[in-house]
Formats: C-alpha cells, sequence, structure tokens
C-alpha cells in the first residue's frame, strides 16, 4: 500500500488524506504504515460527504463500501474497486478491476498523457485546414494535393492516438 501511495503521490497527487469510519487508533496505526499526509476516523457518510467539499479542487476519492458512497459521487473523481460493494461502485466514475491502488497512478500518467494527444492532434489538424483550405480556394494549392495534405494529417493523428497503446498501467 506505501508504494501504491508513492506512485500516486509521483503521478501529481497534493495531498493525501485518509477518510474512514475506523476507530481514531487504527486509523492512526494505518496512517502511519502508509504514509498519508492526514487522516480523520470515526466517520459517519455525511461527515464523509462534508469533508470532501471542504478539500480543495481537484478531489478523487477512493472507497469501496457503502458509507463511502456518497462521498464518491461528491468527489471530482470518484473510484472504487471492483470487490467493493454495488453502491460504491455505481457511485463511483472509475472501477479499478483489482484491489491494486497502484493501478490507479498508472491511469492519472495514461489520462494526462491522453490529454496532450487530442491537445496536439486538435492543434495539428485545425493547422492543416487553416493552412492548406484558404490555399486550396485562392488556387494555390491543386485539390489533390489538398486532399492529401488533409488525409495525411488524419493518418498523422491517428498514429499520435496509437501511441497510447504502450502505456501501461
Amino acid at each position: 500500500m506505501r508504494q501504491a501511495l508513492a506512485e500516486l503521490r509521483g503521478s501529481g497527487a497534493a495531498r493525501l488524506v485518509m477518510l474512514t469510519g475506523d476507530r481514531r487508533e487504527v486509523a492512526q496505526a494505518v496512517a502511519q504504515d502508509t504514509g498519508v499526509d492526514d487522516f480523520r476516523a470515526e466517520l459517519l457518510p455525511e461527515d464523509k460527504l462534508r469533508l470532501i467539499a471542504e478539500l480543495p479542487a481537484p478531489v478523487a476519492m477512493v472507497g469501496d463500501g457503502v458509507n463511502d458512497a456518497p462521498a464518491l459521487a461528491r468527489a471530482d473523481l470518484g473510484v472504487a474497486v471492483a470487490s467493493g460493494t454495488d453502491v460504491a461502485i455505481a457511485s463511483a466514475d472509475v472501477v479499478l478491476m483489482r484491489s491494486d491502488l497502484g493501478k490507479l497512478a498508472g491511469a492519472v500518467r495514461l489520462a494526462r498523457a491522453a490529454r496532450r494527444t487530442v491537445a496536439l492532434n486538435l492543434t495539428f489538424a485545425f493547422g492543416v485546414m487553416v493552412v492548406v483550405a484558404p490555399l486550396a480556394v485562392a488556387g494555390q494549392v491543386p485539390l489533390p494535393l489538398g486532399v492529401l495534405a488533409h488525409e495525411g494529417g488524419t493518418v498523422f493523428v491517428v498514429f499520435m492516438g496509437l501511441r497510447l497503446l504502450r502505456l501501461r498501467l
């Protein structure tokens, strides 16, 4: 667990806070063992919901129980594990198919890479259109060459997207 949280921190998580309904002593021991930044114990579901609202955005919440469901739904990103309760899974935005939080850090890296790729692809595609279309209308670029530029841009965008398949969670 400590390694998974270290990977999550390395992927850009600013602060790791544990919200639990467990007794304070148990929560403190777990917090020390895992290396979370802060913890709150003996919480009811409405307490978790309130604390999620008080944390600076964006907030990701990981949970597996019925008591976590309202907070999972309220968080900017709710993450449940497949071994969790049905209500937690239904309330979450993402479900980890294995109870491995290390995969969450990989998912964050993949999401950031996908966002960069989409931005690059859109910039490239619009750039081709902005340059080629006026030149084609002005008669400076023959139609077959304009079509070739457009289709070549499409192929480029597809290959840029396919690069994401190399990333592993």
